[in-house]
């Protein structure tokens, strides 16, 4: 038997309107996300990446269609979202925000205890446990952001290019961190980037998405067994042909754009 559909979307579309215009940021989108998958999502800039991310976080509304997220667990929260700043809050601890959803959602104090402790222990923060955010780098306040949405144990995970600011050395540590938590929770988690690097390391499969009006328009699986390096995307042949061919579907549908914006 196949894994059972976590996420579906169906005719999913979404308009913005100002005075006596709108701009439709999603045309059309349907898609199925499996239980555990680890997906990510790749377009050109302005493409509605963010916003597919926003409603499916029940942050924006659909204009026309419908989306599920399948619920496994009653009590647990449908989703928790990582940005790519601004996700800790500013006058609590690194313990105090790792726990905040788990207090919010009133959990027994023994499991708040348990659970933080775990997953500070798991992203290597620990030792800052007591520190507050002005004190941390931008690489640990990611941490602090990963392991509070993987601590609140949602449904789903859903993460806006969350080491898009970091410089490369810690983009990777906090990417293999990420994929060691992923492993042993498997959450089906829906990931944006603009790194076609970061995609072919991180997910089962790629959603390739056109320049606005944002619609899915390839699907990319990656085969290739995990662990994944720079290096196996770099020599593998299969990975590196996946690399440009998808370089080049970014490429065509940015210079599509200006021609249509001309």
């Amino acid at each position: 038997m196949g894994k059972k559909a976590k996420i579906e979307i169906r005719n999913l579309t979404k308009a913005f309107y100002k005075k006596q215009s709108s701009v439709t940021a999603l045309d059309d989108i349907s898609l199925t996300i499996e239980e555990g998958e680890f997906v990510c999502i790749v377009g050109p800039s302005g493409c509605g990446k963010t916003t597919l991310l926003r409603i499916l976080a029940g942050l924006e509304q659909p204009s026309i269609g419908e989306f599920e997220i399948r619920r496994e667990q009653e009590g647990r929260p449908l989703q928790s979202m990582v940005f790519q700043e601004r996700g800790v809050i500013p006058w609590l601890t690194v313990k105090e925000n790792v726990a905040f959803g788990l207090k919010m959602r009133k959990m027994p104090k023994d499991v708040v205890q348990e659970r933080t402790n775990y997953y500070l222990k798991k992203t290597g923060l620990d030792r800052f446990a007591h520190l507050y955010p002005k004190e941390l780098s931008g690489g640990m306040k990611q941490r602090v952001s990963i392991a509070r949405a993987f601590a609140n144990d949602p449904e789903i995970l859903l993460m806006d290019e969350p080491f898009a600011a970091l410089d490369e050395q810690n983009k990777f540590i906090l990417q293999e961190e990420l994929l060691s938590i992923w492993s042993e929770t498997k959450k089906t988690v829906v990931f944006i980037t603009h790194s076609i690097d970061e995609a072919l390391l991180l997910a089962d499969r790629i959603l390739l998405m056109s320049a606005q009006p944002g619609k899915i328009i390839q699907q990319v699986k990656i085969d290739t067994p995990r662990p994944r390096t720079i290096e196996d995307i770099r020599k593998d042949p299969v990975l590196a042909e996946q690399f440009v061919d998808i370089w080049k579907h970014l490429q065509d549908e940015v210079q599509q754009s200006r021609k249509e914006n001309k």
